[in-house]
């Protein structure tokens, strides 16, 4: 997998991104309980719970950057790797934060989730956030981090036109998701109330915000939505909404249906728009840059392959790290050297300590070196040989 941070400005056509709230007492349990799951049913192939200050203690093997690391408000980091279509292996990270409106009014808990496949993403493929989270309506893991939305429902818009102007500002330059109104000709059956993003193929289904117009909101809700993102709502009809920054090739009259059955049927045109719409550059946010980069720079769960690598890799580093010492040691040294010989040469040699090659050092240690100055010095300490106490001593008669 590419290790190296991206610097487009879309999404890349390989990852799945996805960041929501969790409205519920435990979050990570339930994100265990599931990978604990999926791996017994061989589902993934492994998983990694993690505490988010270790882990990043242990990202060693590529250069750090600031935005690969989670940030001191990261609660839990979780990855998983599994398998899709032709064997395509699929990495995913996942890491819940600790947010300020839950330690004042125990609103949730914030999740981001940065997946990347071997080749182009393809919308058949598996949900990576059914990967963590339960598939399951009884765990709100899918509100959207605007309050009052959330993923696998139809979200009526609010009565008041200032919430309705704040929910369209939030939901087009905060969200990640791609978001469609949908205006309801008339009041619809149970059939009719189910969301549409339910006939979504998988891995769109949970990138897909719906949102609903009562009947009696067709005039303000297209008046708004012109005055805010310059699209209109047909009666009856949806509209997908511009991402904000606006792309060059949106065209609202494109990605606009005249007419949208709620009868619980299938809307094919609604659906292969919003298909179509998924299928192009998407604006990649500077938090979603940083999810890709830390899934790229700070992965841990690595195959007996990748540990291999991984090991050659440090082996590499240390000794051009090791080698790098050296060549400074000596250029240190060499320094130190030609400064003495300098200052030899400026004060005639007074008082400069006197240095000698590696070779004379080497010369100078031999045993019988050591030995011809040890008798040397122990000569010159005593002037008075024998011979000579000899010759000075009075001669007898």
């Amino acid at each position: 997998m590419d290790k190296n941070s991206t610097a487009s400005t879309t999404v890349p056509d390989t990852a799945w991104l996805g960041r929501g709230r969790h409205i519920g007492p435990e979050p990570e349990r339930d994100v265990r309980r599931n990978l604990l799951a999926l791996k017994a049913a061989q589902v993934i192939d492994e998983f990694l719970d993690l505490d988010p200050v270790e882990a990043a203690r242990s990202s060693d093997l590529y250069p750090r950057d600031e935005s690969a690391d989670p940030g001191p408000s990261a609660r839990r980091l979780f990855e998983a790797r599994w398998r899709v279509a032709d064997g395509v292996t699929v990495r995913a990270q996942l890491t819940t934060y600790e947010t300020e409106s839950r330690r004042t009014k125990s609103a949730g808990v914030d999740w981001v989730l940065a997946a990347e496949a071997e080749r182009a993403w393809e919308a058949g493929w598996p949900s990576p956030a059914t990967v963590f989270w339960p598939d399951s309506d009884q765990i709100a893991w899918d509100h959207e981090t605007v309050d009052g939305v959330r993923l696998r429902a139809a979200n009526h818009l609010p009565k008041d036109d200032d919430e309705l102007r704040r929910l369209l500002r939030s939901c087009t330059r905060q969200s990640w998701f791609i978001h469609v109104v949908v205006h309801e000709a008339m009041t619809p059956d149970t059939l009719g109330r189910r969301p549409i993003t339910a006939f979504l193929p998988p891995s769109l289904r949970h990138r897909v915000v719906e949102h609903r117009a009562t009947p009696d909101q067709a005039l303000i809700a297209d008046f708004v939505m012109k005055r805010e993102l310059g699209v209109g709502i047909p009666r009856g009809g949806a509209v997908i909404l511009p991402p904000t920054p606006q792309t060059v090739d949106y065209d609202a009259e494109r990605f606009t249906v005249r007419n949208v059955f709620l009868d619980g049927t299938e809307p094919t045109q609604l659906l292969d728009k919003i298909t179509e719409f998924a299928s192009r550059p998407q604006p990649l946010p500077a938090e979603a840059e940083q999810a890709l980069t830390r899934l790229r720079q700070g992965w841990h769960l690595l195959t007996p392959a990748e540990e291999l690598d991984h090991a050659r890799a440090m082996v590499t580093r240390y000794a051009k790290a090791l080698e790098a010492m050296t060549a400074s040691c000596d250029l240190y040294r060499e320094a130190a050297e030609s400064a003495l010989d300098a200052l030899a040469e400026a004060t005639g040699g007074e008082g400069v300590p006197r240095t000698s090659s590696p070779a004379t050092a080497k010369e100078d240690s031999s045993p019988w070196k050591t030995l011809t100055k040890t008798l040397t010095r122990f000569r010159g300490s005593n002037p008075q040989t024998p011979d000579s106490e000899v010759q000075q001593r009075p001669h007898s008669r």
